[in-house]
């Protein structure tokens, strides 16, 4: 075993507890109460942005609900090395973020175009000043909504000057990412950040730990959607498809999840592997890493998954993990063995390219090692997850974990209640 295989598991370990997160936020308050600061949320938000949108509709709720300050910054679109597939990514939000709205009963309705530069300029120029001015809050969701409508009216406006404009733009992506993140509908709270409405659930349970709500305030406004608990009598349910990576902590997280809903409702889950992002030559920057990972640490606590004692299995580790897939599933195993590796690399720290680590991964989910020897010799696997990315581009989709049942496909492990709404259309 290298150096690095040995320490990453331990350093991954504290960096991601629990323990560590909690006695973080409680030095945040500390420091807070000293200075006799006020609570401060830090809010980015890219104009174009169908999730900025969303997440600007709600902030009037969220400050009066909670006795806060809210900081506006007007961001640009997140750089190209966290944003590979830009086109793909601002469909989808599209798609996705009518979704989100028809969920939870807000506005936004996909035209299927993006808003014209003249409108985005414009808007651009009115949140600026209103981020300047402080207004931001009462004004952002109401223009948002109207930008995306298009019923943005043509009022008289003293636009802020473009250099104000430029310096402001320039200032918020510097803070942006100095602060250690890429995207808008972004929140920054005391050292820990929260992406859109999906996050709101974290960031609204801290503030009321720390006892910033108001009065009569015990709920969340979009808390997180709970699994399937009993099985459903399905004729003929659907296939979920499942595409995933070994090196992707959100599949991580969500393939037991995954795996349940396909045991309680009766539907196939089929394994669509993929090779790991930048092992297909996307770049992952290291804020987009960084934030991932204590993302999904957060969510794996939410659901009462281990998660954080990892050995990344990028490159030799994660192809040779692949290369049983095809094995596992000749023999009925797939999914434990597909559970064993995601546990063993994401909560063992089990080191996957080594004889032992993989072996103790295959032998546990039910493989012969002998078997599993010859299985690695066999590339097969390849074609198949060249296949299976192809299919998942097809479906305007890039990124892992995602989901399709019927004509149903979504990106991402926070998701997974369309696809069981889906499957439930066939509920007997």
């Amino acid at each position: 075993m290298s150096i690095k295989s040995w320490l990453m598991p331990v350093i991954s370990q504290r960096l991601l507890s629990r323990q560590r997160l909690l006695e973080r936020r409680a030095k945040a308050e500390q420091l807070r109460v000293r200075s006799g600061a006020r609570h401060l949320l830090h809010y980015f938000h890219q104009v174009d942005d169908p999730y900025s949108a969303l997440t600007a509709s709600v902030l009037p709720r969220l400050q009066s609900r909670y006795d806060i300050d809210i900081a506006a910054h007007v961001v640009g679109p997140p750089p190209d090395s966290a944003a590979p597939e830009r086109e793909k990514l601002i469909a989808y939000s599209r798609r996705d973020a009518q979704l989100l709205a028809g969920h939870w009963g807000l506005e936004f309705h996909d035209k299927c175009r993006q808003p014209a530069p003249q409108a985005v300029q414009r808007v651009t120029a009115r949140l600026v000043a209103a981020a300047e001015d402080g207004s931001f809050v009462a004004v952002a969701g109401v223009l948002s909504a109207a930008l995306w409508n298009g019923t943005l009216n043509a009022a008289p406006f003293e636009p802020p000057s473009p250099a104000l404009i430029l310096v402001h733009q320039r200032a918020a992506d510097a803070l942006r990412q100095r602060l250690g993140h890429y995207l808008g509908a972004t929140f920054f709270y005391a050292g820990e950040w929260y992406w859109g409405i999906d996050r709101l659930h974290h960031l609204e349970q801290r503030l009321q730990q720390l006892g910033a709500h108001r009065s009569g305030v015990a709920d969340l406004m979009f808390p997180p959607e709970a699994d399937l608990q009993t099985a459903q009598a399905m004729s003929d349910p659907a296939p979920i498809d499942f595409y995933f990576s070994l090196r992707s902590p959100y599949s991580a997280i969500v393939a037991k999840r995954v795996f349940e809903l396909g045991r309680r409702t009766g539907a196939p889950v089929r394994l669509r592997y993929v090779l790991p992002m930048v092992m297909r030559g996307l770049p992952v920057p290291s804020e987009k890493r960084s934030y991932i990972s204590t993302d999904a640490a957060r969510e794996a606590f939410l659901r009462g998954i281990p998660f954080g004692r990892l050995n990344d299995p990028v490159g030799r580790p994660a192809e040779r993990g692949l290369a049983l897939i095809p094995l596992a599933q000749s023999v009925g195993k797939a999914q434990d063995y597909v559970l064993s590796f995601m546990h063993g690399v994401w909560a063992e720290g089990i080191d996957a390219g080594s004889e032992r680590g993989l072996r103790t991964i295959a032998e546990r989910a039910g493989l012969d090692w002998e078997a599993a020897r010859m299985a690695l010799k066999d590339e097969a696997w390849r074609v198949v997850a060249e296949q299976n990315r192809a299919e998942l581009f097809g479906l305007g989709l890039w990124g892992v974990p995602s989901f399709r049942v019927r004509d149903v496909a979504v990106w991402g492990q926070d998701r997974l209640w369309a696809i069981e709404e889906e499957l439930l259309k066939g509920a007997v």
